[in-house]
């Protein structure tokens, strides 16, 4: 092992903190899910730091991560509307943009050339809202804290505009380095 490839480490540890986060979740303990997935946040921002601080980034890096984020991600918001704590229709949304962001990628690789994955300002605001409001239903429902629901519906409404805004944005970025391009 190289030091270098401690931001990929950390990368595939945070690939095996979702079962975990999962399994608790359908157990209803939600303040233990809370500090894995709060784990996992943090070695996200870690391994960010590691890898741009020492130069110690990597393509495989660069695709694995966000994978790893997203399927923590997704993963919890469907388990969160399965168990009722989270509307299905913002789960949807939410589900979609992402297979539209990897799919849109994909179809640019192979259908153009090469692309950067570089997120968005929009889009790093999109994952911050997603995130924020995990971690708001976690805490609530693990009576960590208190918030009057119109909060709670603000937030979601928040986070699928957001996701919706996101989702348009690389749609409309990848179509116009696509027609640049041909």
């Amino acid at each position: 092992m190289r030091a270098r490839d401690i931001p990929n480490i950390i990368t595939v540890l945070r690939f095996l903190m979702v079962p975990p986060t999962l399994l608790l979740l359908l157990e209803e303990r939600y303040a233990l899910a809370l500090l894995i997935f709060a784990i996992a946040g943090l070695s996200d921002g870690i391994d960010g730091f590691l890898a741009k601080r020492y130069n110690w980034t990597s393509r495989i890096g660069a695709i694995m991560d966000p994978l790893a984020d997203k399927l923590l991600l997704d993963s919890t918001f469907l388990i969160l509307a399965w168990l009722g704590d989270l509307p299905f229709w913002l789960v949807a949304a939410i589900i979609v943009r992402d297979v539209v962001i990897v799919t849109g990628g994909l179809a640019y690789h192979f259908l153009v050339g090469p692309y950067e994955m570089a997120p968005s300002r929009i889009s790093k605001l999109t994952t911050f809202s997603q995130i924020l409001l995990v971690v708001l239903v976690l805490a609530v429902h693990g009576d960590l804290i208190s918030l009057p629901v119109w909060s709670m519906e603000g937030a979601e409404l928040i986070v699928l505009l957001l996701t919706l805004v996101s989702g348009l944005g690389y749609v409309w970025g990848w179509g116009k380095r696509a027609l640049q391009s041909a």
